[in-house]
């Protein structure tokens, strides 16, 4: 107990009291927070969408200039040829995920099996093709110039960098991946025996794969084996262009294997053509 001017201060049962002018606070003892329940948005979303699915997928992107207008909505959807320009028109054509497109880049290795079209049928893609054909110009580019850097040091020669070799591979690539199947749309559109264009791309597109171990194989200083690699690349890769085609085109007619016979014979071409520009050495 303590007495002064101000106040008295007195200890009961354990508790600080304060008299005077200063009331006494109470002990407030357990207290008990209620906190409402939040409704904010649970992540990630429940919900799957494409290729995507599970408790790791990502939520909707904010930006709804990639995303697929909701039906009912007020967004404007463009159609006719204007969708041609827009990303929406292209999404569903990437809509594919890393086991898809090593499946049927197995797929383009086994030539014989013919089934490539039907396994795509419903979902034809251009991200594989792409990458394939980008692929393919570095690598060309790449090999071919460490190839006769090699050659010109050996003979101890002058070397210098060719860039046109890029140029051209991207060209080459590109070009063939795009020109050709547009070209056998409008064929079999012609013979009354059409088929997709985007699956005429992601055949094409999936069956220049092999060229990519061809063109690191042709690193051996050996002509005839580069011939050989060469030349068995060319034919794993127009056997599987016309065998999956083969089917579809045998409904154009007695003309169907003339077709197909072309077919083959461009990509085996193509084959060549590479052979004399990229797997050749001239020092």
């Amino acid at each position: 107990m303590m007495s002064g001017g101000v106040g008295k201060y007195t200890h009961i049962d354990n508790q600080p009291q304060v008299s005077g002018s200063v009331p006494a606070v109470p002990d407030p003892g357990h207290v008990t927070v209620q906190f409402t329940d939040s409704n904010l948005q649970t992540f990630p979303p429940s919900g799957s969408q494409g290729k995507i699915s599970g408790g790791s997928r990502p939520p909707r992107d904010a930006d709804d200039t990639f995303s697929k207008p909701i039906s009912g909505s007020d967004e404007p959807q463009q159609g006719g040829w204007f969708r041609t320009f827009t990303i929406a028109a292209y999404k569903p054509y990437f809509d594919v995920d890393t086991t898809d497109v090593l499946e049927r880049i197995k797929d383009s290795l086994f030539p014989f099996r013919g089934t490539f079209t039907e396994k795509t049928a419903n979902n034809p893609d251009l991200y594989g093709p792409f990458w394939i054909c980008t692929t393919l110009i570095f690598v060309a580019a790449s090999i071919g110039t460490f190839v006769t850097y090699i050659a010109h040091k050996l003979q101890k020669k002058e070397w210098n960098y060719d860039i046109n070799l890029v140029t051209w591979s991207a060209g080459v690539f590109y070009g063939y991946v795009l020109l050709v199947p547009l070209a056998l749309y409008v064929i079999l559109k012609y013979f009354s025996a059409p088929s997709g264009l985007v699956q005429l791309f992601c055949l094409y597109g999936y069956s220049l794969f092999v060229f990519i171990p061809a063109l690191c194989l042709s690193v051996v200083p050996l002509e005839i084996f580069r011939w050989v690699i060469a030349g068995v690349a060319g034919f794993m890769s127009a056997t599987f262009v016309a065998l999956n085609l083969r089917a579809h085109i045998m409904s154009a007619g007695e003309r169907w294997f003339l077709i197909v016979a072309g077919i083959f014979l461009l990509q085996l071409a193509l084959s060549v053509v590479l052979k004399l520009y990229l797997f050749t050495v001239t020092v």
